[in-house]
């Protein structure tokens, strides 16, 4: 058989230089691959900056099964093939450099955002919540626009298919309603950061720490220890008390005495409570008054603020400086007030005009 032997059209020298391009195409292009990313990989290693970090993490994610379809695309322009045949030659190549870009694209996104967290997870929760998020939505994006590219490469018609994509997606948005409110609430909350994952939330009469922010739901773990999920709609529509954004504690100290306390000692009150406030670490002593006089007491209103912001640690300080008030007010004889009730009755008078009793009674 000679080399002008002639099959399927393409004479045996044309199929054997067919051939030799497919195998030194696809070699030269996986070697040019396994080149660049040792020697990207290897100048990484020198340096400081992330850029050839990012290079040799992309190149790292090169498919050698799509550098087949190429090299064939490559023997096929020199032989004479049907036109379905060539058509259908070209259009894997050119599907096949496609998803081969969609892949380098999601995996440039991957690392940064594997760089990103590595660099700042246990530091900001905020920023974490967000970035993991947005890759989401960015390799959703790439993938969204893949497919399209690749269907246009089909021959499908690109603009009446996402006419009638947006048509239907006004139906489905109208038959999901509540899930497509959820989902944008998520992205509301990534965005505009109400809360990240660590934060102590008071909703209503559910209170918890945020455990996890979903796509549809957000979950807290109680101080029973239940877990609570909430739809991200829900909380976008309700007020949320944040307290793990405090950054201080207001603390109050209501102390009532009895009215037989001397005027000299209630003047003295507002210093000793002063004095005994000051002692604390971490406490911003901020007033102490007679505040009033009520049916029972005459009562003195203290404010303070913890620095920090531990509830345990607020209770503790609370705790010592009650007891260190109560051990200054048995020192200098000093009562608290508790309620009590005189009664005065007057005696109704006899038809003589005498008294029919005796003295007002006391109780």
């Amino acid at each position: 058989m000679g080399l002008d032997q002639t099959i399927y059209g393409n004479t045996l020298s044309a199929w054997l230089i067919a051939a030799g391009i497919y195998a030194v195409t696809t070699l030269a292009l996986w070697l040019l691959e396994r080149y660049a990313l040792r020697a990207f990989a290897r100048f990484a290693s020198q340096t400081r900056t992330s850029i050839d970090d990012l290079v040799a993490a992309v190149l790292g994610e090169t498919k050698f099964g799509l550098i087949l379809f190429v090299g064939l695309f490559a023997a096929s322009l020199v032989l004479e093939l049907d036109y379905v045949v060539a058509l259908v030659i070209r259009r894997a190549a050119v599907i096949a450099i496609v998803v081969q870009g969609g892949i380098w694209a999601s995996g440039a996104i991957a690392f940064l955002v594997r760089r990103f967290v590595d660099a700042t997870e246990g530091e900001d929760a905020e920023a974490v919540t967000m970035v993991r998020a947005l890759s989401f939505v960015g390799r959703l994006a790439v993938w969204s626009v893949v497919l399209l590219l690749i269907l246009d490469n089909l021959g499908v018609e690109v603009a009446a298919l996402l006419a009638g994509l947006g048509i239907g997606g006004i139906a489905v948005a109208l038959a999901a309603q509540n899930v497509l409110g959820d989902l944008l609430a998520s992205l509301s909350i990534i965005l505009d950061k109400p809360f990240v994952i660590g934060d102590f939330l008071v909703i209503g009469d559910f209170q918890g720490s945020v455990e996890h922010i979903g796509l549809k739901t957000t979950r807290l773990r109680s101080l029973g220890g239940e877990q609570l999920i909430l739809g991200n709609s829900d909380l976008i529509n309700a007020r949320i008390r944040n307290l793990g954004r405090m950054a201080d504690r207001r603390g109050t100290l209501k102390i009532g005495v009895t009215y037989d306390t001397p005027r000299e000692t209630l003047a003295r009150i507002p210093g000793w409570i002063e004095e005994i406030v000051r002692t604390e670490e971490d406490i911003r002593f901020d007033r102490c008054h007679l505040s009033g006089f009520a049916d029972s007491a005459i009562e003195f209103d203290t404010i303070f603020h913890m620095t920090v912001p531990d509830y345990g640690r607020f209770m503790d300080a609370r705790q010592r400086m009650l007891l260190a008030i109560h051990e200054q007010f048995e020192r200098h004889g000093v009562a608290f007030a508790y309620p009590t009730q005189v009664v005065y009755t007057i005696p109704a008078e006899s038809a003589a005009g005498e008294p029919a009793g005796g003295p007002p009674k006391t109780g």
